[in-house]
Protein backbone atom coordinates (compact mmCIF):
# COMPACT_ATOMS: atom_id res chain seq x y z
CA UNK A 1 0.00 0.00 0.00
CA UNK A 2 1.45 3.46 -0.62
CA UNK A 3 2.36 5.48 2.25
CA UNK A 4 0.36 8.62 3.02
CA UNK A 5 2.34 11.50 3.22
CA UNK A 6 2.31 13.69 6.16
CA UNK A 7 0.78 17.15 5.97
CA UNK A 8 3.02 20.41 6.43
CA UNK A 9 1.58 23.55 8.04
CA UNK A 10 2.05 26.77 6.63
CA UNK A 11 5.64 26.83 7.83
CA UNK A 12 6.93 23.49 6.51
CA UNK A 13 7.09 21.79 9.12
CA UNK A 14 5.32 18.05 8.67
CA UNK A 15 2.97 17.16 10.98
CA UNK A 16 2.77 13.31 11.96
CA UNK A 17 -0.26 11.98 11.32
CA UNK A 18 -2.19 11.02 13.93
CA UNK A 19 -2.50 6.96 15.63
CA UNK A 20 -5.37 5.48 16.11
CA UNK A 21 -4.94 5.82 19.92
CA UNK A 22 -3.15 9.44 19.64
CA UNK A 23 -6.02 12.38 20.43
CA UNK A 24 -5.57 15.04 18.01
CA UNK A 25 -5.11 18.25 19.35
CA UNK A 26 -7.11 21.21 18.45
CA UNK A 27 -5.30 24.21 17.54
CA UNK A 28 -4.89 26.77 19.17
CA UNK A 29 -6.44 30.73 18.50
CA UNK A 30 -4.59 33.75 19.49
CA UNK A 31 -6.98 36.24 21.60
CA UNK A 32 -7.65 39.00 19.89
CA UNK A 33 -5.58 42.07 21.39
CA UNK A 34 -7.67 44.78 23.13
CA UNK A 35 -6.35 47.68 23.10
CA UNK A 36 -6.80 50.80 25.55
CA UNK A 37 -6.68 54.18 25.14
CA UNK A 38 -5.57 56.39 28.25
CA UNK A 39 -7.64 58.83 28.92
CA UNK A 40 -6.91 62.19 29.53
CA UNK A 41 -5.59 62.74 33.07
CA UNK A 42 -4.97 66.18 33.66
CA UNK A 43 -7.80 68.18 35.40
CA UNK A 44 -8.95 71.71 35.06
CA UNK A 45 -8.23 73.26 38.64
CA UNK A 46 -11.28 74.15 40.79
CA UNK A 47 -12.17 77.19 41.39
CA UNK A 48 -11.89 78.88 44.60
CA UNK A 49 -15.25 79.17 45.88
CA UNK A 50 -16.16 75.63 45.71
CA UNK A 51 -12.88 75.11 48.02
CA UNK A 52 -14.82 77.83 49.77
CA UNK A 53 -18.18 76.15 49.92
CA UNK A 54 -16.90 72.44 50.74
CA UNK A 55 -14.83 74.22 53.75
CA UNK A 56 -17.54 75.73 55.03
CA UNK A 57 -19.99 73.11 54.35
CA UNK A 58 -17.64 71.09 57.02
CA UNK A 59 -17.58 73.99 58.97
CA UNK A 60 -21.34 74.23 59.55
CA UNK A 61 -21.24 70.28 59.99
CA UNK A 62 -18.92 70.05 62.80
CA UNK A 63 -20.57 73.34 64.44
CA UNK A 64 -23.99 71.55 64.63
CA UNK A 65 -22.45 68.59 66.42
CA UNK A 66 -20.96 70.56 68.94
CA UNK A 67 -24.09 72.70 69.55
CA UNK A 68 -26.30 69.68 69.78
CA UNK A 69 -23.76 67.89 72.19
CA UNK A 70 -23.77 71.30 74.13
CA UNK A 71 -27.84 70.93 73.83
CA UNK A 72 -27.69 67.41 75.05
CA UNK A 73 -25.50 68.17 78.07
CA UNK A 74 -27.17 71.15 78.97
CA UNK A 75 -30.78 68.82 79.33
CA UNK A 76 -28.97 66.76 81.29
CA UNK A 77 -27.47 69.15 83.84
CA UNK A 78 -30.32 70.70 84.40
CA UNK A 79 -32.43 67.36 84.80
CA UNK A 80 -29.56 66.14 87.51
CA UNK A 81 -29.97 70.11 89.28
CA UNK A 82 -33.39 69.65 90.06
CA UNK A 83 -33.22 65.78 90.72
CA UNK A 84 -30.74 67.16 93.49
CA UNK A 85 -32.37 70.43 94.89
CA UNK A 86 -35.30 67.91 94.96
CA UNK A 87 -33.34 65.76 97.54
CA UNK A 88 -32.35 68.73 99.16
CA UNK A 89 -36.04 69.97 99.91
CA UNK A 90 -37.12 66.48 101.19
CA UNK A 91 -33.80 66.40 103.59
CA UNK A 92 -34.39 69.88 104.91
CA UNK A 93 -37.64 69.23 105.74
CA UNK A 94 -36.75 66.14 107.59
CA UNK A 95 -34.72 68.50 109.18
CA UNK A 96 -37.09 70.56 110.13
CA UNK A 97 -39.12 68.21 111.35
CA UNK A 98 -36.38 66.45 113.74
CA UNK A 99 -35.44 70.50 114.83
CA UNK A 100 -39.23 70.97 115.94
CA UNK A 101 -39.36 68.01 118.56
CA UNK A 102 -35.76 68.66 119.17
CA UNK A 103 -36.86 72.09 120.98
CA UNK A 104 -40.08 71.11 122.60
CA UNK A 105 -38.00 68.62 124.40
CA UNK A 106 -35.56 71.25 125.36
CA UNK A 107 -37.46 73.54 126.55
CA UNK A 108 -39.12 70.70 128.86
CA UNK A 109 -35.25 70.22 130.04
CA UNK A 110 -35.31 74.14 130.55
CA UNK A 111 -38.28 73.98 132.33
CA UNK A 112 -36.34 71.38 134.83
CA UNK A 113 -33.70 72.88 134.93
CA UNK A 114 -34.91 76.36 136.84
CA UNK A 115 -37.05 74.32 138.63
CA UNK A 116 -34.20 72.35 139.56
CA UNK A 117 -32.18 75.49 140.78
CA UNK A 118 -35.26 76.82 142.83
CA UNK A 119 -35.54 73.69 144.81
CA UNK A 120 -31.95 73.06 145.34
CA UNK A 121 -32.16 76.46 147.97
CA UNK A 122 -34.53 74.47 149.74
CA UNK A 123 -33.14 72.23 152.80
CA UNK A 124 -33.21 68.97 152.20
CA UNK A 125 -36.66 67.45 153.02
CA UNK A 126 -37.60 64.02 152.17
CA UNK A 127 -40.71 64.76 151.19
CA UNK A 128 -38.99 66.92 147.94
CA UNK A 129 -37.15 63.81 147.40
CA UNK A 130 -39.30 62.47 144.20
CA UNK A 131 -39.64 65.80 142.66
CA UNK A 132 -35.92 66.10 143.48
CA UNK A 133 -35.07 62.91 141.57
CA UNK A 134 -37.68 63.70 139.06
CA UNK A 135 -36.32 66.75 137.73
CA UNK A 136 -32.51 66.09 137.83
CA UNK A 137 -33.74 62.69 135.24
CA UNK A 138 -35.35 65.45 133.19
CA UNK A 139 -32.18 67.73 133.42
CA UNK A 140 -30.07 64.64 132.19
CA UNK A 141 -32.17 64.06 128.99
CA UNK A 142 -30.16 64.71 125.45
CA UNK A 143 -31.63 65.24 122.15
CA UNK A 144 -29.03 65.88 119.88
CA UNK A 145 -29.41 66.70 116.33
CA UNK A 146 -28.40 64.84 113.22
CA UNK A 147 -28.49 66.88 110.00
CA UNK A 148 -29.27 64.92 106.32
CA UNK A 149 -26.36 65.31 104.58
CA UNK A 150 -26.53 63.50 101.38
CA UNK A 151 -27.79 66.08 99.12
CA UNK A 152 -25.51 68.72 100.63
CA UNK A 153 -22.90 66.97 99.92
CA UNK A 154 -24.06 65.87 96.31
CA UNK A 155 -24.49 69.40 95.51
CA UNK A 156 -20.99 70.85 96.71
CA UNK A 157 -19.34 68.08 94.13
CA UNK A 158 -21.70 69.56 91.34
CA UNK A 159 -20.54 72.96 91.93
CA UNK A 160 -19.11 72.85 89.20
CA UNK A 161 -22.42 72.51 87.01
CA UNK A 162 -23.62 76.49 85.72
CA UNK A 163 -27.15 75.95 87.72
CA UNK A 164 -25.18 75.97 91.54
CA UNK A 165 -22.23 77.87 90.37
CA UNK A 166 -24.06 80.92 88.75
CA UNK A 167 -26.03 81.41 92.57
CA UNK A 168 -26.54 81.79 95.90
CA UNK A 169 -27.10 77.93 96.71
CA UNK A 170 -23.49 77.36 98.28
CA UNK A 171 -23.69 80.49 100.39
CA UNK A 172 -27.13 79.71 101.73
CA UNK A 173 -25.91 75.99 102.14
CA UNK A 174 -22.43 77.25 104.10
CA UNK A 175 -24.57 79.59 106.37
CA UNK A 176 -27.15 76.64 107.59
CA UNK A 177 -23.74 74.20 108.01
CA UNK A 178 -22.06 76.80 110.13
CA UNK A 179 -24.66 76.96 112.85
CA UNK A 180 -25.41 73.26 112.61
CA UNK A 181 -21.60 72.74 113.62
CA UNK A 182 -22.47 75.51 116.42
CA UNK A 183 -25.35 73.70 117.98
CA UNK A 184 -23.54 70.15 117.73
CA UNK A 185 -20.43 72.32 119.76
CA UNK A 186 -23.18 73.25 122.12
CA UNK A 187 -24.38 69.78 122.34
CA UNK A 188 -20.94 68.25 123.31
CA UNK A 189 -20.52 70.89 125.87
CA UNK A 190 -23.70 70.09 127.56
CA UNK A 191 -23.36 66.33 127.27
CA UNK A 192 -19.36 67.07 128.93
CA UNK A 193 -21.30 68.85 131.76
CA UNK A 194 -24.11 65.89 132.65
CA UNK A 195 -21.16 63.57 132.42
CA UNK A 196 -19.30 65.79 134.95
CA UNK A 197 -21.91 67.36 136.94
CA UNK A 198 -25.10 65.60 137.30
CA UNK A 199 -24.28 61.74 137.16
CA UNK A 200 -21.93 62.21 140.18
CA UNK A 201 -24.45 63.12 141.93
CA UNK A 202 -26.93 61.03 141.24
CA UNK A 203 -24.08 58.11 141.98
CA UNK A 204 -23.52 59.61 145.36
CA UNK A 205 -26.89 60.62 146.53
CA UNK A 206 -29.05 58.05 144.75
CA UNK A 207 -29.64 54.02 145.45
CA UNK A 208 -29.49 51.77 142.75
CA UNK A 209 -33.06 50.56 142.52
CA UNK A 210 -34.49 54.24 142.99
CA UNK A 211 -32.18 55.42 139.87
CA UNK A 212 -33.36 52.42 137.97
CA UNK A 213 -36.52 53.22 138.73
CA UNK A 214 -36.34 56.72 137.45
CA UNK A 215 -33.96 56.06 134.33
CA UNK A 216 -37.22 53.71 133.68
CA UNK A 217 -39.60 56.25 133.83
CA UNK A 218 -41.52 54.15 136.24
CA UNK A 219 -43.45 55.51 139.70
CA UNK A 220 -41.16 56.24 142.36
CA UNK A 221 -42.06 55.20 146.10
CA UNK A 222 -40.60 57.22 148.49
CA UNK A 223 -36.77 58.06 146.93
CA UNK A 224 -33.85 57.84 149.43
CA UNK A 225 -31.39 60.66 148.81
CA UNK A 226 -28.20 59.55 150.61
CA UNK A 227 -26.05 61.89 152.96
CA UNK A 228 -27.70 64.84 151.21
CA UNK A 229 -26.53 67.99 153.00
CA UNK A 230 -27.13 71.88 152.25
CA UNK A 231 -23.89 72.23 150.91
CA UNK A 232 -24.54 69.33 148.71
CA UNK A 233 -27.70 71.21 147.49
CA UNK A 234 -25.95 74.33 146.93
CA UNK A 235 -23.35 72.78 144.86
CA UNK A 236 -25.95 71.10 142.69
CA UNK A 237 -28.06 74.36 141.96
CA UNK A 238 -24.66 76.05 141.09
CA UNK A 239 -24.11 73.21 138.65
CA UNK A 240 -27.29 73.45 137.42
CA UNK A 241 -27.27 76.99 136.35
CA UNK A 242 -24.40 76.05 133.70
CA UNK A 243 -26.40 73.71 132.64
CA UNK A 244 -29.07 76.17 131.85
CA UNK A 245 -27.03 78.12 129.87
CA UNK A 246 -26.20 75.73 127.71
CA UNK A 247 -29.59 74.72 127.24
CA UNK A 248 -30.71 78.37 126.48
CA UNK A 249 -27.64 78.47 123.76
CA UNK A 250 -29.12 74.96 122.63
CA UNK A 251 -32.37 76.52 121.80
CA UNK A 252 -31.20 79.79 120.37
CA UNK A 253 -29.24 77.92 117.89
CA UNK A 254 -31.90 75.39 117.05
CA UNK A 255 -34.07 78.65 116.02
CA UNK A 256 -30.78 79.74 113.86
CA UNK A 257 -30.73 76.58 111.66
CA UNK A 258 -34.57 76.36 111.80
CA UNK A 259 -34.24 79.95 109.99
CA UNK A 260 -30.93 78.61 107.73
CA UNK A 261 -33.48 76.27 106.63
CA UNK A 262 -36.45 77.69 105.87
CA UNK A 263 -34.29 79.85 103.91
CA UNK A 264 -33.17 77.77 102.01
CA UNK A 265 -35.79 76.35 101.07
CA UNK A 266 -37.74 79.31 99.68
CA UNK A 267 -34.59 80.56 97.43
CA UNK A 268 -34.97 76.67 95.81
CA UNK A 269 -38.39 77.24 95.29
CA UNK A 270 -37.85 80.59 93.55
CA UNK A 271 -34.55 80.03 92.34
CA UNK A 272 -35.21 76.60 90.81
CA UNK A 273 -39.34 76.74 90.11
CA UNK A 274 -39.93 73.77 92.73
CA UNK A 275 -42.18 73.25 95.08
CA UNK A 276 -41.59 71.79 98.55
CA UNK A 277 -43.29 68.41 97.69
Amino acid sequence: MPEKKSEQDPQGESKPEAGPDQPIKPKKELPDMEVHHHPNVHHKPKPWKEYFLEGLMIFIAVMLGFIAENIREGINNREHVRELVSQLIRDLKTDTMQLNQIYREEHKILNANDSLINLSQQPPDKKNNESLLRLIIISHNMWPFHYSSGAIAAIKNEIHLKQFSNSDMIGNISEYEKHIDLLQTVQQITLQYQRTYIDPFLLRHVGVADLNTAFSDLPLKNPEMRYLSQEDMNQLGGDMVLLRINTNELLRDNLWVKADADTLLQYIKKQYDLEEN
